[in-house]
C-alpha cells in the first residue's frame, strides 16, 4: 500500500550549503522530519553544483518519512549569471540593468526545459525572454 502524503514543499537552497538553520529548519520542523538527515542528503546530491540555487521539492509522508526531487535552478538565477548582474531592476519598464544574447536565452531554455510547461525549445525560450524582460534585462540579437 502506498504511503499517505502529508505535504509537498519546495525550498530553494544554495547547492551543497544547506544547514538546519532557517529557512530549512522553520519549513521542515513543524512536519516532524529529520532536518539533519535532509540537509546532509541534499548537500551530497548538490555538491557538484556549488554556487547555484537548486530547488528541492520535498514530499513528506504521514509516517514522517520523506523523499525529495531536485529541480533545475530558477530562470532568474540563470539570467543574472548570464548577464553578470547582482540583481534585477527595481523599475523594470524604465531601467535596464543588463543584456543577454538570444543564444544565452536558448541555452538557459534548454537547461530549464524539463521544468517548464513548454512544448518546444522555441516556446521555452519565449518564457525565458519574458522572465528577462520582467527583471529589466534586455535580450539582444
Amino acid at each position: 500500500m502506498a504511503k499517505k502524503i502529508r505535504i509537498v514543499l519546495t525550498l530553494q537552497l544554495p547547492a551543497g550549503k544547506a544547514t538546519p538553520a532557517p529557512p530549512v529548519g522553520t519549513a521542515l520542523g513543524p512536519h516532524g522530519i529529520n532536518i539533519v538527515e535532509f540537509t546532509k542528503s541534499y548537500n551530497e546530491k548538490t555538491a557538484d553544483k556549488a554556487g547555484q540555487v537548486i530547488p528541492a521539492q520535498i514530499t513528506i509522508f504521514e509516517d514522517r518519512s520523506f523523499t525529495f526531487v531536485l529541480k533545475t535552478p530558477p530562470a532568474a538565477d540563470l539570467l543574472r549569471k548570464a548577464a553578470g548582474i547582482e540583481k534585477g531592476a527595481s523599475t523594470t519598464k524604465r531601467e535596464t540593468v543588463g543584456r543577454v544574447s538570444k543564444d544565452q536565452v536558448r541555452e538557459i531554455a534548454t537547461i530549464k526545459m524539463t521544468d517548464l510547461n513548454a512544448n518546444s525549445p522555441e516556446a521555452a525560450a519565449k518564457q525565458i525572454e519574458g522572465t528577462a524582460r520582467s527583471m529589466g534585462i534586455e535580450v539582444v540579437g
